[in-house]
């Protein structure tokens, strides 16, 4: 892997908003399984990278993004009917941090070609499909690709802008 985490961004180049990759500050990654326990680790994962890139005080919001495109990925992209091949094959959602010098990136990779749909729904006591309505209300900027090539999948990205240091 580059130094500047280029390399580990290579695959996701297409699934990114317009930032320059080799221009990136800190890059990350973490393999999570196929459970739902998988939330809480990206959780404490971003918690950890976070502090690590002296960032803590966007914890909350970016914490709130990490856990609904990680728990959209686990719902929608990894059918209990595939769960075997998932397992056979290792994870297959992985968790992406990436950040530049006013901008952070949470990315989210699996296995499914599927777009996701952000329902329009106005009961707010309902137990699903407000994910992408609160990745929308607390990131900068959401958006989604599919990967080619044997990765395979899609990459669901959100953008936060950051606040010059000093």
């Amino acid at each position: 892997m580059g130094t500047n985490g280029s390399t580990m961004l290579q695959p996701l180049r297409q699934g990114l908003p317009p930032l320059d990759p080799s221009a990136v500050c800190d890059a990350a990654s973490r393999a999570l399984p196929a459970r739902y326990e998988a939330v809480r680790e990206a959780r404490q994962f971003t918690r950890a990278t976070l502090d690590q890139w002296e960032l803590g005080d966007r914890f909350d919001d970016v914490c709130l993004v990490v856990s609904e495109l990680v728990t959209n990925a686990l719902r929608h992209a990894l059918p209990t009917a595939s769960a075997a091949h998932v397992c056979e094959q290792g994870s297959s959602v992985r968790l992406h941090l990436m950040h530049w010098t006013e901008r952070l990136v949470c990315a989210v990779r699996d296995p499914s070609q599927d777009s996701p749909v952000a329902r329009d729904t106005d009961d707010f006591s309902a137990e699903s499909g407000r994910g992408l309505f609160l990745v929308d209300s607390f990131s900068d900027g959401w958006g989604w690709h599919p990967l080619a090539g044997t990765l395979g999948g899609k990459v669901v990205w959100a953008l936060f802008r950051l606040r010059p240091a000093g």
